[in-house]
């Protein structure tokens, strides 16, 4: 391991200066350039130097993971931002035609914007989102970036500049007393961006309020730190104090929760994130890892099997198996719901039950974490079967539900009820909530 390794970055204004970036054509780094003027683009020098496989670019995973290709945009999007690049258009026409192309790529889907942001005294929480009784969301400040950002992200809309499509929030105030005031909320989950960007100040300065708080139980960290800077738990220069922050958490009786996540095996098997996942652990923290399933990256049972059992083998508890969510660049990574199906329980069959806390394939859809179960035949008509994981209304979950069997389908809203069923059992309490929602007076709390 690299003791010495200085964090860098790079992204669509300087990627040409990466070395290996000699042994790509024109035609390549231009479309890295079109995409990224669209979709967010960083990477930093430990994913370039010691995750990606050079020899295997353009197919290597954590390559097409972190660098934007030329197929994450349809082709008339792609061309009508190249022929502006081509055309020396200046910036604020630049913008103009990013923006218009990324609200085409539905940047807040499962009603993240209208649904999941409540409010207290009439103040509308613009970092928090409270879609699941026992667990809070809160978007740190702080935290709204990344050590490096993935192609398929479903927060993209955090890190493009437009103020309006952002969650985050400073007020730790407000997020305490809307805690105090909801004694539901068991579980208090820090995201982003990644809250591990964040000096171990700042993050204090959110998490240590929370201690004191009996109702909360536990606090999650989501972050993909340890795939993509595992350094900052090791040398970093506050890494000692971000550990003894996590120890103070223990002591106080609460869970700690890392939430981990990893896209590849090739994430797993550096030394550095070795090393930063034992130190972790020895905290009291746990590791609970999960991803989506990604065409061109991880769609095979091989890749999972791996992991998991890589996983295990470190440590970490794995936990969720996604699919892609409704957004951004979903046409390039999307994988049907029953190939995902296919590959997560091919995978699973060759696991120890160690391994098998995971879950899946779940989709993080409107009314809920619904997961997919598999297929059956009842009464002649082959069915998908379905079940909520996590649901808005908490009466919904583990219910058994049944769709249409479709080898198409993608997503949630691809599926018809099964029977002859004019809709879900869920939808019309699911419509309702929408609508009382829309009537609901608010302020806003200032963001970014």
């Amino acid at each position: 391991m690299n003791q010495d390794l200085r964090y860098k970055t790079y992204g669509v204004h300087n990627f040409r200066q990466i070395p290996q970036m000699e042994g790509l054509s024109e035609d390549q780094k231009f479309a890295i350039e079109v995409v990224g003027k669209v979709l967010p683009f960083k990477v930093n020098n430990y994913v370039i130097d010691e995750l990606i496989d050079w020899s295997k670019v353009p197919s290597d995973p954590i390559y097409i993971l972190t660098f934007p290709q030329k197929d994450m945009l349809k082709e008339a999007d792609f061309n009508r931002m190249a022929d502006a690049l081509r055309g020396n258009a200046d910036r604020k026409e630049i913008k103009k035609i990013a923006n218009e192309i990324r609200m085409s790529l539905n940047p807040h889907p499962a009603g993240q914007l209208e649904l999941n942001v409540p409010q207290i005294d009439g103040i509308k929480l613009t970092g928090i989102q409270h879609k699941y009784r026992e667990t809070m969301l809160f978007f740190p400040q702080q935290g709204q970036t990344c050590h490096a950002y993935c192609t398929f992200c479903f927060r993209w809309p955090q890190f493009v500049g437009i103020n309006e499509l952002k969650f985050a929030m400073k007020e730790t105030e407000l997020m305490v007393k809307y805690l105090k005031a909801h004694p539901e909320v068991t579980d208090v989950l820090f995201t982003g961006g990644d809250p591990m960007i964040m000096t171990n100040a700042r993050l204090e300065n959110y998490i240590l309020p929370l201690l004191e708080i009996p109702t909360v139980r536990t606090i999650r960290i989501g972050t993909k730190a340890l795939g993509y800077w595992p350094y900052r738990f090791l040398t970093d220069k506050d890494a000692d104090e971000t550990l003894r922050l996590f120890e103070k958490v223990q002591k106080a009786g609460k869970h700690l929760s890392f939430m981990g996540h990893f896209n590849h095996l090739s994430e797993m098997l550096t030394p550095g994130v070795k090393e930063a996942t034992q130190r972790i652990l020895a905290t009291g923290a746990r590791i609970r890892t999960q991803s989506p399933v990604m065409r061109n990256i991880n769609d095979s049972s091989e890749v999972w099997r791996d992991m998991w059992k890589e996983q295990v083998k470190q440590g970490m508890i794995p936990y969720y198996f996604f699919v892609a969510r409704d957004t951004g660049a979903q046409d390039y990574f999307a994988v049907p719901l029953m190939r995902a199906y296919g590959i997560f329980n091919e995978a699973y069959k060759q696991v120890s039950g160690i391994a098998r806390t995971v879950r899946g394939p779940s989709m993080s859809a409107g009314p809920g974490k619904v997961q997919v179960l598999g297929t059956a035949e009842i009464h002649g008509e082959k069915v998908m079967a379905l079940r909520f994981i996590q649901a808005r209304n908490p009466d919904w979950v583990h219910q058994p539900f049944f769709a249409q069997h479709d080898e198409n389908a993608i997503w949630l809203d691809d599926l018809k009820p099964a029977f002859g069923e004019k809709e879900f059992f869920y939808e019309a309490e699911y419509k309702a909530m929408g609508q009382s929602k829309v009537q609901e007076p608010e302020l806003e709390v200032a963001a970014l």
